[in-house]
């Protein structure tokens, strides 16, 4: 059961339900008792006055729940056999008792997660099946998909997903759908994560210092954004592997194409997974994308034509096509990296910065362009000093994915230190004598540098 960080924790210990008239004297003590042995970790002495006010006085502070989880976790964890399924099924019982006495403090999806990631852990002692496990998961999200919210609980739901395809007992289709399913929720957390984080970034930009409030907030989303992309995301792909390959997607698509040519996410799913397993490449591909074109015209399908066919029409149907500010960035990162991979460095990094205008917390591109930049050196000076000034520029612009983007911190420091180990040495710019001077770098990069003082 997660906390939310907008309320006090003290406040769970000292509130009272509006619902009683009267303070119960019995369980107030009994509160209070256990609420100083939860505090100390004296999770076994919390347990009877705990248990005392939770069958009294259900209703009477929201720190019954919020202590007994970490109460009955504690007995779970340090007991065996008959006394351990007991303690899980009583964890079960008041994951649901929380929801029934405090229904606007926890959501149904949450609650759902909550016990089938129990189920989960014990499932050896529990004898749950791969089945049972997968049918509760799948109750949270057929019933409510947004509170859906566990990193573990959705890698475990698709992981699940897998398991049941390899016995034999899902088709790979609905493996492929699962994936998406949860594919998409992640997307959709990392959206919410990325649209609060980059309020925090434009004020960082804006020369503006976080308060501590701000900026642990910030740390926070910029965790679980890393944690979806970087962990749960991967994961998956990993767990998935030849799995989705061209081979087994191929002819997958080509025997359902004509069931599904009319069914837009059907088309979008099919040509999402067949370009991210390098699968572009077949006839079945333009296909799929030319039918959801025509069908329900949108900026993931123009993209994908504008790649097939370099014209010019589709580049632009992507852009002005595509409303939501995060899509947009990720399609002007991909048409980056596309134009990047070419070569056409200068186009490449005016879409890299359209795509960080619109999403100011992702530090990536100007790696990317960093990268562009160094590897440009040798081509954009009259003299070797000054096309190894270059790197100067590639450090600096490499620091600041770091002071945007958290996540990228470290690859960051690492990447400056490489240019700057490339850049000029202190006698080189004591022999050359130009301490402090402004170089100007010609060709594609068309920026100004300042030559260190010694």
């Amino acid at each position: 059961m997660k906390t939310k960080i907008t309320i006090l924790l003290a406040a769970l210990f000292v509130s009272v339900s509006s619902g009683f008239a009267q303070q119960d004297e019995e369980c107030m003590n009994n509160l209070s008792i256990f609420d100083s042995y939860v505090k100390t970790k004296k999770y076994d002495d919390a347990y009877g006055p705990w248990n005392i006010v939770r069958n009294k006085c259900p209703k009477f502070n929201r720190a019954i729940y919020v202590h007994g989880e970490k109460i009955l976790k504690h007995k779970i964890k340090n007991s065996t056999g008959a006394d351990q399924i007991a303690h899980i099924n009583d964890l079960m019982l008041l994951y649901d008792q929380s929801r029934t006495n405090f229904a606007s403090k926890y959501d149904e999806g949450e609650i759902i997660v909550d016990k089938a990631n129990l189920a989960y852990k014990y499932k050896k002692e529990l004898g749950k099946s791969k089945e049972q496990l997968f049918n509760m998961f799948d109750e949270a999200y057929k019933k409510d998909p947004k509170n859906f919210t566990s990193a573990k609980g959705l890698y475990t739901y698709f992981s699940l997903a897998v398991d049941l395809f390899d016995a034999g007992k899902k088709p790979a289709q609905d493996m492929f759908n699962k994936y998406d399913d949860v594919n998409e929720l992640i997307q959709s957390l990392i959206a919410g994560y990325t649209t609060k984080l980059n309020k925090y970034a434009a004020k960082e930009e804006a020369g503006q210092v976080l308060s501590k409030k701000e900026a642990k907030y910030k740390s926070s989303y910029e965790s679980n954004i890393d944690a979806f992309e970087n962990q749960i995301l991967s994961s998956m792909d990993k767990k998935l592997g030849d799995r989705a390959n061209c081979d087994v997607l191929i002819p997958l698509y080509q025997k359902n194409y004509e069931e599904n040519k009319n069914d837009g996410v059907w088309l979008q799913r099919a040509m999402n997974r067949m370009y991210a397993k390098g699968c572009k490449e077949d006839p079945l591909f333009l296909k799929l994308v030319q039918q959801k074109n025509s069908i329900e015209p949108s900026a993931d399908t123009a993209f994908y034509l504008y790649l097939l066919t370099g014209e010019k029409q589709y580049f632009d149907q992507t852009i002005s096509l595509e409303s939501d500010p995060l899509k947009k960035a990720k399609l002007y990162k991909k048409l980056a990296q596309d134009l990047k991979s070419k070569g056409s460095y200068s186009r490449a990094r005016q879409y890299y910065t359209e795509s960080m205008k619109l999403n100011p917390s992702d530090g990536s591109p100007y790696l990317a362009i960093a990268a562009m930049y160094a590897k440009s050196a040798n081509n954009c000076g009259d003299s070797n000093f000054n096309k190894r000034a270059v790197f100067w520029l590639a450090a600096s612009t490499a620091e600041k994915a770091g002071r945007v983007d958290g996540r990228l911190k470290s690859a960051a420091t690492k990447s400056a230190a490489s240019y700057r180990a490339s850049a000029p040495s202190k006698s080189d710019i004591f022999t050359e004598g130009n301490a402090g001077q402004s170089i100007k770098i010609g060709c594609w990069i068309g920026r100004t540098v300042t030559v260190p003082s010694i």
